[in-house]
């Protein structure tokens, strides 16, 4: 028994101590644009860029006039915003048209209102390709209506990238967080996402390491329409993702990028409020295969439970490699507070968010069998249609 500790210890604490090391030296790799230093107009010889700005939103008369008033003031001089209609069944589209018939727009705002889902689309990525089909930017940037943008933000962005060069960026948004359940459940979601996606290796085209984030994916147009652009994504539920993937497979040089809070989020209301809207998407993640969501169920509770349960319960040195990984584990508690208003201490609740995210696991694909497919916002996806147009 005392071998199968320091076996099963020891996988558990090179996992999680490998990973704290790697993050260590890494991290201070990823830029921050909201730094002294990028506050500045780009650095090129024709002039700035044009940016065509693109919103997708469907039933979000909450938000949506919030967030386009945010973008038509930005203090960047080339740029237009291309909001989309789609299908809405709210106010989200006479939001949409009062916004871009007012003084505030300054016929930045265009608006695209879809009536009818075309078959074999999502919703989003037919909005997305739409808009693209619209824009006359040099670069296109992808957002969500409830993405809140600070005046500056463009204009940091865009002076990086040209700095870099780059030709996909991504900003990582600051979220916000109202309640503890969405702290913990965030705090969860950001120790994954750093385990299976390392930011510090995005910019190393030797890695298969790729980003993607909803929030702000900025992309050179003519990588957009290299990778095929949102067409070749059609029936991608994980659009954002899928959409950094195929960019960084194709050779252009990809970047992702801290910002504090040059642009904001509140994801979800409390912890149950973020299982909902992670339902639609891990059944996607791991491909719609039922093997891989009980491995992942597995694989969750080995990697993020058993450290606690043997740092408690396994007496004498063969508690040693248990502590290691659950100290390691905190350590990078530590490390994500220095950069969102999760303090360390929500380490003690790890392992309540991981038996969250297993039922949130498990429940995604009992739905999506259920359902038939996935339901986003209103509209049945056939799970077969969902299976072939994965990239």
């Amino acid at each position: 028994m005392i071998y199968f500790h320091w076996i099963v210890g020891g996988i558990l604490a090179l996992a999680w101590f490998s990973r704290i090391v790697d993050a260590a030296f890494g991290m201070s790799k990823v830029a921050d644009v909201s730094r002294p230093e990028w506050n500045r107009k780009p650095a090129t010889k024709n002039g700035d860029p044009q940016v065509s700005i693109i919103v997708p939103a469907r039933n979000e008369s909450a938000d949506i006039e919030a967030g386009l008033i945010r973008l038509l003031s930005l203090d960047y001089d080339n740029y237009e915003v291309v909001a989309v209609n789609d299908r809405s069944t709210d106010d989200t589209g006479a939001i949409m048209d009062r916004v871009a018939a007012s003084p505030a727009a300054h016929n930045r705002l265009k608006v695209v209102h879809v009536k009818q889902l075309p078959p074999r689309w999502l919703g989003k990525t037919h909005a997305m390709w739409s808009a693209s089909q619209q824009a006359t930017g040099e670069w296109l940037l992808f957002t969500d209506a409830d993405v809140m943008f600070k005046p500056d933000t463009l204009r940091r962005a865009i002076s990086y990238a040209e700095a870099e060069p780059a030709d996909h960026v991504v900003l990582f948004p600051q979220m916000i967080m109202k309640t503890p359940g969405e702290r913990m459940m965030i705090a969860f979601f950001q120790t994954l996402f750093m385990f299976g996606h390392r930011p510090w290796k995005v910019a190393d085209p030797k890695t298969k390491d790729h980003i993607g984030v909803g929030a702000f994916n900025m992309v050179r147009r003519k990588a957009y329409e290299a990778v095929g652009t949102y067409e070749r994504l059609r029936m991608e539920v994980l659009d954002d993702m899928k959409l950094g993937k195929v960019i960084k497979q194709a050779g252009f040089a990809q970047r992702n990028v801290f910002g504090e809070d040059l642009i904001t989020i509140h994801w979800a209301k409390g912890a149950l409020g973020i299982v909902n809207n992670l339902t639609k998407n891990f059944f996607a993640v791991l491909s719609f295969q039922w093997w891989r969501a009980v491995l992942s169920c597995f694989g969750l509770a080995f990697l993020n439970l058993v450290p606690f349960i043997g740092t408690i319960f396994v007496h004498g040195w063969s508690r040693l490699p248990y502590a290691i990984a659950l100290l390691s584990m905190l350590l990078i508690y530590a490390g994500m507070s220095q950069r969102s208003s999760i303090p360390a201490y929500y380490f003690v609740l790890h392992p309540v968010s991981t038996t969250l995210f297993s039922y949130t696991v498990l429940y995604s694909m009992i739905a999506t069998y259920r359902q038939g497919g996935v339901i986003w916002r209103g509209t049945l996806y056939p799970l077969e249609e969902l299976k072939k147009g994965l990239v």
